[in-house]
């Protein structure tokens, strides 16, 4: 008897320490799968394929690059140009600025979603996302339940993580599949088959399977952001900020690791802090390609958590009281940085005037940082269709076309993009299906008139939202209710309307209707609904009054 008391008591501390050492470590276990599956090696110097070593024709005889800037999470108040900025306007972002100053800005500029991946398949097809299925942002397998737990166990959030029962066949999809289809022709295809030398750098998300990767979808050469640390945790150089309150954040820190990869091989350790590197490797891409016709796709990840800083920019802002704030200040000005140092790279080439450069943000700023004002003066944050998660700074300059200080005050939208680097460079848009972008030069030229758009559209599930002639809908099934704004009159979206005008309730909601009736089901299902609060940010206490919408992602 005593035997088996030993025995049973054994197994039972082998149970409490397992279950200790598992509620501890859970967490971690994606980031170790993917470690084991994926090491990440030593820095590989990038082997930028060199152009001519002479032009056959001077820039301005060549047809323009073209250069996208991508943002990630850059709220419309994080840059100086319209008079707001990081802590109260003293974190100054005078590249960023300049794109705008010296070209167009687009005052009703709007991002294709309110998350990254959906606006980026916009940006690179041209086309509503939701017409090839991908409505939904490709979440690692095991992402979803980490958050949900996370999310559940936080006494301060009062409206649970809903989780349909029924995912459907698409449930066991692998991340990696989660991409654009390849029978999508990108802005990469076109350009390539037109003489140009496609080039990205920085995130992709839209798949690296099946011929969604960036080389299997009309870019020559591709280096990746594998993972999603700016710098080791512990390095010496790196000023962390963690928002506990965050379960995303807490994945986040968790699992990412600090790697890239070239091409689609191995991943391996960048050199520098990741916004820099990025930017250093698009200078020596410009450099390299100088005397041909480019086309550069740089996504920075900045200002997307997990927050960490540079040293030395964070000391710049001593201030800042607030250390995330700081922080995030801080990002800014190594992404302002990278911005002015493209800029100077196409100057030193004497590629500035015949180039179109292109600045924008994939989404809103998110409510999940705990800062309030990032979308100032906007309500909501990034995954949410308000105005704080989808209208974001949207520059264009091309110095040998566009006159200086021009502005545009009509809707336009990300896929827009698409089809104005196309007029640019001299092609046609593909003729075999549904094209959404337009042209926006004739109009910021003065050669058309009126909206690019009679309407646009987003939709994440069954949360809805529609724009068209100053007004905009917003309707959702969790919770179940309706948003109506006039935009013209009322564009922070302060009054709802829906119950004083049921006529225009039912017109725009026959818009979505209809459109809806066009679109492809989802290539995979959202892995759950998260809760956003409106008018609070993640750190601010809850109360049953405050609006709030889930939204399938």
């Amino acid at each position: 008897m005593r035997k088996w008391l030993i025995i049973l008591g054994a197994v039972a501390i082998l149970l409490i320490a397992g279950a200790w050492i598992f509620e501890r470590y859970w967490i971690h276990i994606p980031g170790w799968v993917t470690d084991w599956r994926s090491p990440i090696g030593d820095n590989v110097p990038i082997p930028w394929q060199q152009g001519p070593e002479t032009a056959a024709l001077p820039p301005h005889e060549r047809p323009p690059n073209i250069v996208i800037i991508l943002a990630d999470d850059l709220g419309f108040n994080d840059i100086t140009f319209y008079g707001g900025g990081v802590a109260g306007g003293t974190v100054a972002t005078p590249n960023i600025d300049a794109i705008a100053a010296s070209g167009v800005h687009f005052t009703e500029g709007y991002a294709a979603h309110g998350t990254c991946a959906p606006s980026r398949a916009a940006l690179m097809s041209g086309r509503y996302g939701t017409r090839f299925g991908f409505e939904f942002t490709p979440t690692p397998n095991m992402m979803g339940p980490v958050i949900r737990r996370l999310h559940n166990r936080n006494p301060n959030n009062i409206h649970p993580f809903y989780e349909p029962n029924d995912h459907g066949d698409a449930a066991a999809l692998p991340f990696e599949q989660m991409g654009m289809p390849q029978s999508e022709i990108t802005l990469a295809d076109l350009l390539t088959a037109h003489g140009y030398h496609s080039i990205h750098v920085g995130k992709w998300h839209l798949g690296h399977t099946h011929g969604s990767a960036p080389i299997d979808q009309g870019f020559a050469e591709s280096l990746n952001m594998a993972s999603g640390l700016y710098l080791p945790e512990d390095h010496p150089d790196a000023v962390n900020s963690k928002q506990d309150f965050d379960p995303i954040d807490q994945f986040l820190w968790a699992n990412l690791r600090y790697a890239v990869n070239w091409n689609e091989g191995p991943r391996f350790r960048p050199d520098g802090y990741l916004t820099d590197y990025f930017t250093d490797a698009a200078v020596d891409a410009i450099a390299a390609n100088r005397n041909r016709p480019f086309f550069l796709y740089l996504a920075h990840w900045a200002p997307h958590t997990p927050l960490q800083a540079l040293r030395d920019d964070y000391d710049a802002l001593a201030h800042i009281d607030n250390h995330t704030e700081r922080v995030y200040g801080a990002m800014m000005l190594a992404l302002d940085r990278g911005v002015g140092r493209i800029l100077d790279a196409l100057r030193e080439h004497g590629l500035e005037e015949n180039t179109l450069v292109i600045f924008t943000s994939d989404n809103g700023g998110a409510g999940y940082l705990g800062l309030p004002d990032v979308n100032a003066p906007y309500r909501g944050w990034k995954i949410t269709f308000f105005e704080g998660g989808i209208h974001v700074p949207f520059f264009m300059r091309w110095p040998a076309v566009i006159p200086p200080g021009s502005h545009f005050d009509r809707p336009v939208h990300h896929f827009d993009v698409y089809a104005t680097a196309v007029a640019a460079a001299g092609t046609a848009m593909p003729e075999d299906r549904v094209m959404d972008g337009v042209d926006l030069l004739p109009f910021i030229l003065g050669a058309r008139d009126g909206d690019p758009h009679d309407a646009l559209f987003w939709r994440s599930g069954h949360y809805q939202t529609v724009i068209s002639n100053g007004w905009k809908l917003q309707r959702a099934a969790r919770p179940n209710r309706t948003w109506l704004f006039h935009l013209t009159e009322d564009p922070t979206e302060q009054e709802d309307l829906s119950a004083e005008r049921p006529d225009k309730v039912a017109e725009l909601a026959a818009l979505l209707d209809a459109h809806n009736a066009e679109q492809a089901e989802p290539l995979w299902p959202a892995v759950g609904e998260m809760p956003v609060l409106i008018d609070k940010h993640l750190a601010e206490p809850q109360d049953p009054a405050d609006e709030y919408v889930y939204v399938p992602n």
